[in-house]
């Protein structure tokens, strides 16, 4: 921002709680910041000098905006949910007395479900024997992802001292520093095992468990291409670290029906996140029906 608008300060003012009071990540809040700004910039281009100028009918002609650039729906409920997030902050802290957003809704979409592996194909994703440093760390990452249903920026993040009682249990940081207990299964843990013996080869001094063979952490990005190489060669499609996780949720529903307990598994703060494998599991119930009852649609 260059030179000052009237908004600036109470934007400055909203990134510095998001920061300091709801503890977003820095991705998050530059994505916060982006969308705000282009109304920002909406507002000068439309003469808006002050709050009370910034109407019901301003905000429906940003939205309207945003469609005539061909922005997606998906993009344009991220953009309305940041600034109706802004002008909520504002309300609260008593600046402008009602949101001129507050009765403007979105686009609808269509939801779209996570692609998840069959337990065949996690079987068949897992079915080698590491000979090398690098398959020896990638079986143990991959095993751990399933095992424990982590996101990737998670795995990357883990350090050796963050597992409990042995190593039945690992400390994870998830989105907004939350920290969250997941048990691990025997096979993760014999992966895990496996590949601290080779990790004593390497020197890292900040105790990160995944390591590259200079002893710097892994990146979310080499997790990636790692395993998008190893399913291929596994025979299988392209397959990146989230179906992992989207993966470990599905098979676990499908085996318990606890929803509420997966939800802590995946650290998710709303359970209504978590309702979208029940969608999944419905899919997987009706192709059992089609293929099992003698009157289903075959």
């Amino acid at each position: 921002m260059s030179k000052k608008f009237f908004i600036d300060n109470l934007i400055d003012d909203y990134l510095v709680f998001l920061k300091d009071i709801k503890n977003l990540s820095d991705n998050s809040i530059k994505a916060y910041k982006r969308d705000i700004l282009k109304f920002r910039n909406f507002l000068i281009s439309n003469k808006i000098n002050k709050l009370n100028g910034i109407s019901e009918e301003i905000c429906s002609s940003w939205i309207g905006s945003l469609y005539s650039m061909n922005i997606g729906a998906r993009s344009i409920q991220r953009h309305l949910s940041s600034i109706k997030g802004f002008f909520k902050y504002l309300q609260k802290n008593h600046r402008i007395n009602q949101s001129p957003f507050e009765l403007i809704s979105g686009p609808k979409m269509e939801k779209k479900l996570p692609e998840t592996l069959t337990p065949e194909q996690i079987n068949r994703l897992l079915d080698f024997k590491p000979t090398s440093f690098i398959e020896i760390r990638d079986l143990a990452i991959i095993e751990l992802m399933y095992s424990s249903g982590l996101r990737v920026s998670e795995t990357v993040n883990v350090n050796i001292h963050d597992f409990e009682e042995g190593k039945d249990f690992l400390r994870v940081v998830g989105k907004g520093s939350k920290t969250r207990l997941v048990p691990l299964g025997r096979f993760a843990i014999s992966a895990i095992d496996n590949w601290l013996e080779e990790r004593k080869k390497i020197t890292n001094k900040d105790g990160a468990l995944f390591v590259n063979k200079t002893g710097g952490r892994l990146t979310t990005r080499s997790i990636q291409l790692r395993l998008k190489k190893l399913a291929i060669k596994q025979g299988l499609p392209p397959i990146n670290p989230h179906m992992l996780r989207h993966s470990f949720a599905t098979h676990m529903l499908e085996s318990s029906g606890d929803l509420r307990s997966i939800q802590e598994l995946l650290g998710h703060s709303s359970l209504s996140t978590t309702q979208i494998y029940t969608n999944l599991d419905y899919q997987h119930l009706v192709k059992i029906y089609d293929k099992s009852h003698p009157r289903a649609k075959k």
